[in-house]
């Protein structure tokens, strides 16, 4: 396997003295192949950081958020995991289909803990695992390059209160998000859902921003 390591990251190595820790883990810990205790951990997570790459090569991060189990290792190199309903942006989404490198991190903070995955992503329209989340407007499919378990000393303890309510659930119908019901933006939604908006009430930014400082957005 390749060096994950640059000439940059050999002068800071050499410049603090850990070109030899470097090495061990870039030889003996940094692995291209997910194994069955990582796989048990992602496949039990239910969010995940997601970074990608624009045309210019600036790097983005967004954060995931699904029911547990949202990541689907398929097996040893292949990963998916599904989209949902969104802002419109794609921002993440395009980036994928223009440059394809992605990297995920996946943390437990109740138990601190933390993998990272490197690889290459592909937009998928249409796929059979679909059927097995619910509302899913796409899938993503992650050949991985490379995979690692970090130290978690810096992790931060926290427990989780409750799951978002815009997690979809079968046969439940999943609230519009919050800002689609603002009354500035029903002028630019899709027919469906200002009919959607209107149904569940539409709100002002005043009203928006006093149920976003209340923790219900």
């Amino acid at each position: 396997m390749a060096s994950i390591y640059a000439d940059e990251h050999r002068a800071l190595q050499q410049e603090f003295g850990t070109t030899k820790l470097a090495d061990m883990l870039d030889q003996n810990w940094i692995h291209e192949t997910i194994t069955d205790e990582e796989k048990a951990f992602i496949e039990g997570r239910d969010m995940f950081f997601l970074s990608t790459v624009d045309p210019e090569g600036n790097p983005t991060v967004s954060y995931k958020g699904g029911p547990t189990g949202v990541v689907k290792v398929i097996d040893a190199q292949t990963l998916v995991f599904p989209g949902y309903d969104g802002n419109g942006m794609f921002y993440s989404m395009g980036n994928i289909v223009g440059q394809a490198r992605v990297g995920l991190l996946f943390i437990d903070f109740e138990t601190p803990h933390r993998v990272r995955v490197q690889g290459t992503a592909e937009f998928l329209r249409d796929h059979p695992l679909m059927a097995e989340y619910t509302e899913a407007k796409y899938l993503v499919r992650v050949t991985v390059t490379k995979v690692w378990v970090n130290c978690p000393r810096y992790i931060h303890r926290y427990r989780k209160l409750d799951q978002s309510k815009y997690v979809p659930r079968a046969a439940c119908e999943t609230p519009l998000a919050l800002w689609k019901r603002l009354d500035m933006v029903q002028d630019v939604l899709p027919g469906h859902e200002v009919a959607r908006a209107e149904k569940e009430g539409v709100i002002t930014l005043e009203d928006y921003e006093a149920k976003v400082a209340r923790g219900d957005g």
